[in-house]
């Protein structure tokens, strides 16, 4: 299993912990949204260094929405031998393609939070 795999395992499950939902239940509506496209110019993504994307569209890990089914957060997940900060350009940029005020980035194991 590859350690981008290990990671999203463990960020799956901490998030179903928090009472994020992938799925429509009960409790209410999915919450959820992986790997939904975000519109960035290859410029944009040219400027993130490193070589987090390739493409003139990038991809957001999770989309977190809120009571209204509304964009929220943007969690961004890396390789557990990343460190999960080295993507904070390329999660904002994915925030601000949504209208989002927060992201979180984590790759499993550590985490952090911050506003758009």
């Amino acid at each position: 299993m590859s350690k981008e795999a290990k990671a999203r395992i463990k960020i799956n499950k901490l998030l179903e912990e928090a009472g994020w939902r992938f799925f429509d239940n009960n409790e209410g509506n999915a919450n959820i949204v992986l790997e939904n496209k975000a519109k960035l110019t290859q410029m944009e993504l040219d400027e993130f260094g490193e070589d987090f994307e390739k493409t003139s569209n990038g991809f957001i890990d999770y989309l977190l929405l809120d009571n209204k089914g509304f964009p929220f957060i943007v969690l961004e997940a890396k390789k557990e031998d990343i460190n999960p900060l080295f993507a904070k350009e390329q999660a904002r940029k994915y925030a601000q393609s949504q209208n989002c005020r927060f992201i979180i980035l984590s790759n499993g194991n550590l985490h952090t939070t911050s506003g758009t």
